[in-house]
C-alpha cells in the first residue's frame, strides 16, 4: 500500500531523515519506535505532505505522492491525526467531526458516516455531540481527533502519539479503539511513546534512530529483542 523509499528530509540545513525506508501493507498496524528526536514524527509529516523530501520518493497505492500537497494526499486516502489533537476548541464535537469529512472523497457521506460508523464506535462522543470540544477531557479530545481523522474515509490512518498525556486507564481504552479500527479493515500507522503497548497491538514495527531505520520486523519479536529492551523499555 505505502512505500517510503530512501527519503532525505531537511529542516533548513539540518537533516532530519537520512535515507529512511519502510513499507506499510494493507490491513495491518505498523509502528514506528524510537527516542524523541529520532525522526518519527518527521516521517509522518512527510508522508502526509506537510514536508517534502529532498531525495527519495513516497508511493501510495501505486502512485507517487511525495510532491503532492496535504489536501491532495487526504483525498487520495491518507489521514493524519497529529500530536496535540489540534481541535477547534470553540466548536462543538459534531462540528469538529464534520470538518474531518470536508474533502472530495467523503463530503457527500458525512452525515451518514457520523451516524452509522463514528458514533457507534465512539458512544461517548455521541453523548457530547453538542458540547464544545475545548471543554472535553484529554481522552475525549483524543477520541474526537481520531474520529475526525476517520471521517475522510481514509485507506491509511496515521496516528502521532495518540496516548500522550492521558491517564493509564484512558491509554488502555485508546489502544482498544485502535484495535477496533483495524478490525474494521483500516490500515494504521502509529508513532507512540508507549512502546510496550504499541508493539503488543502492531503487526510490524520499525526502529528509527538518527533519522533512519536501524531495525525492523515482527513487533512481537522486537518486543523481545535485547537492543529494544535496553534502549526503549528500560530493561
Amino acid at each position: 500500500m505505502l512505500q517510503v523509499e530512501e527519503i532525505d528530509v531537511f529542516y533548513g540545513d539540518m537533516q532530519a531523515l537520512n535515507g529512511l525506508a519502510l513499507d506499510v501493507r494493507e490491513g495491518e498496524i505498523v509502528a514506528l519506535v524510537g527516542a524523541n528526536g529520532a525522526g518519527k514524527s518527521t516521517t509522518l509529516r512527510t508522508i502526509s505532505g506537510l514536508l517534502h523530501p529532498r531525495n527519495g520518493r513516497i508511493v501510495f497505492c501505486g502512485g507517487e505522492i511525495h510532491k503532492n500537497d496535504p489536501h491532495t494526499i487526504v483525498d487520495l486516502g491518507i489521514s493524519h491525526v497529529p500530536e496535540g489533537r489540534q481541535l477547534f476548541p470553540m466548536m462543538s464535537v459534531r462540528e469538529n467531526l464534520l470538518l474531518g469529512g470536508h474533502v472530495k472523497r467523503a463530503r457527500g457521506q458525512r452525515e451518514e458516516k457520523l451516524i452509522k460508523e463514528i458514533f457507534p464506535m465512539f458512544p461517548r462522543l455521541k453523548e457530547r455531540e453538542h458540547q464544545m470540544a475545548g471543554t472535553l477531557s484529554g481522552g475525549e479530545q483524543q477520541m474526537v481527533a481520531i474520529a475526525r481523522g476517520m471521517m475522510s474515509n481514509p485507506r491509511l490512518l496515521i496516528l502521532d502519539e495518540p496516548s500522550l498525556g492521558l491517564a493509564p486507564v484512558i491509554v488502555k481504552e485508546m489502544f482498544e479503539i485502535i484495535k477496533t479500527i483495524r478490525s474494521k479493515g483500516m490500515t494504521v500507522m502509529i508513532v507512540e511513546q508507549n512502546v510496550v503497548q504499541t508493539l503488543k497491538i502492531a503487526d510490524r514495527a520499525y526502529v528509527v534512530e538518527n533519522g533512519h531505520v536501524v531495525m525492523s520486523g515482527d513487533s512481537k519479536e522486537l518486543l523481545n529483542d535485547d537492543h529494544v529492551k535496553q534502549a526503549y523499555l528500560g530493561m
